[in-house]
């Protein structure tokens, strides 16, 4: 039932820190995974280390100062104060830790390219992506306990991060400085861990030297929020990071040595398949393809009325008289509302257990386990840059426009 028994080590044999999964994403990037792009993202251990830290503070435009900018093997942060001032913070070489860069930029010192999970409803051309192309890093100790770290923005392939003039930035106590990024990268840690009993934590915001505070009052907003001392930038298991356009969930290699394999699923799906259910009108056996043709409508494939739950076979009838409205009409309660096919959901990440398909999400019908969907119809995900709705993770966020009152829809009813 489980991959229980397993390590921090990849099928490779290297250590592996945990994984980064794209929310939106039913196993796979609707376009298909290439490369670095792809739905989800191992991080393991470096043959060498190439985690960074910061040392040395030049604080005004000092010949050293532009030295270590123009230094493409230096590693530095630059924070624009004024026209005449610019501080620049110089990393040095980290053996003790790895570091993994995230964004949209495809250069090649980021490590995981993440686009814009767009509405697959959408004409036209994609307008601007609000994703940065270098939005943030992962910093991974190299020894046990194999903590993972996350830092806003990342560094571009001169090995530098620039603030310009509009970013938030600010001194420290300790003389160095900290800074926001445009859009910000914000993290919520669950409580309880990721598991059947988690509940949603607080969204915060991470700083470019991976301080807590909370959110702004807008999106882009030049005033930080307050500083949130007790709360760290480590990542836990289910660990949410919103990118501005996309949304990933951090695995520990813990965590997924208890979660569900995709042979699992399969198996939950000839399960529930075996027990031939009927469409309780058309009496026609109905059954859920197989997880390799999870995006393709069968023609046994599961259907559901949204508004009431109950669950049929395809079918013709029940349509408005209006061609433009979409609702239809149960035959087996009368009730009006969407009728939309039932698809598993097939990336085992986003379960917190391993139990039988029976609740799916509205208005998308991806069909999970009780508690799963229990869990993420409580998390309020991160929408545009002023917003926040409950959505399923099987599905695109922007897509669904998911309705917390409604997430729920069970599927056992009378099929």
């Amino acid at each position: 039932m489980f991959s229980l028994g397993q390590d921090n080590t990849s099928s490779k044999g290297s250590v592996k820190y945990g994984e980064l999964l794209v929310l939106g994403c039913n196993g796979a990037l609707p376009s298909g995974d290439k490369g670095r792009r792809k739905s989800r993202f191992s991080l393991c251990r470096r043959n060498k280390a190439n985690g960074v830290k910061p040392s040395t503070i030049h604080a005004s435009c000092t010949p050293q100062a532009a030295k270590a900018i123009s230094n493409k093997e230096q590693h530095s942060i630059s924070y624009t104060l004024s026209r005449a001032q610019t501080v620049v913070v110089e990393y040095t070489h980290d053996g003790t830790s790895d570091m993994f860069q995230i964004g949209r930029s495809t250069e090649n010192p980021i490590d995981f390219v993440v686009t814009d999970m767009a509405p697959m409803n959408q004409e036209g051309p994609l307008i601007q992506s609000t994703i940065s192309r270098f939005a943030c890093r992962i910093i991974c100790q190299r020894n046990p306990p194999y903590s993972a770290r996350i830092f806003a923005a990342g560094f571009d392939s001169s090995k530098n991060i620039f603030l310009g003039e509009k970013a938030a930035k600010w001194r420290m106590q300790d003389g160095l400085m900290d800074g926001l990024t445009t859009n910000g990268i914000l993290v919520m840690h669950p409580h309880q861990g990721f598991s059947q009993g988690s509940k949603p934590g607080q969204w915060r915001e991470i700083s470019v030297c991976g301080n807590v505070f909370s959110l702004r009052e807008t999106r882009s907003s030049q005033q930080r929020g307050r500083m949130v001392d007790p709360e760290s930038n480590e990542l836990v298991d289910g660990s949410l990071i919103d990118l501005c356009g996309a949304t990933l969930l951090w695995r520990t290699a813990e965590g997924l040595a208890t979660t569900p394999t995709v042979k699992h699923l399969e198996a939950l799906r000839h399960e529930l398949n075996a027990g031939r259910p009927q469409c309780p009108v058309g009496f026609n056996t109905l059954a859920f393809p197989s997880l390799r043709r999870k995006d393709v409508l069968d023609e046994k494939q599961p259907w559901a009325y949204l508004c009431c739950g109950h669950v049929h076979g395809y079918h013709g009838w029940g349509g408005h008289r209006d061609p433009e409205c979409q609702e239809r009409e149960c035959p087996m309660c009368r009730a009006r509302g969407s009728y939309v096919p039932l698809w598993l959901g097939c990336e085992a990440g986003f379960y917190v257990d391993a139990e039988s398909p029976t609740h799916s999400f509205v208005p998308c019908g991806h069909v999970c386990s009780e508690k799963t969907a229990m869990y993420w119809s409580q998390i309020l995900l991160p929408h545009g840059t002023h917003a926040f709705h409950a959505a399923c993770p099987f599905f695109s966020p922007e897509a669904g426009q998911q309705k917390t009152s409604q997430v729920l829809t069970k599927t056992s009813g009378r099929s």
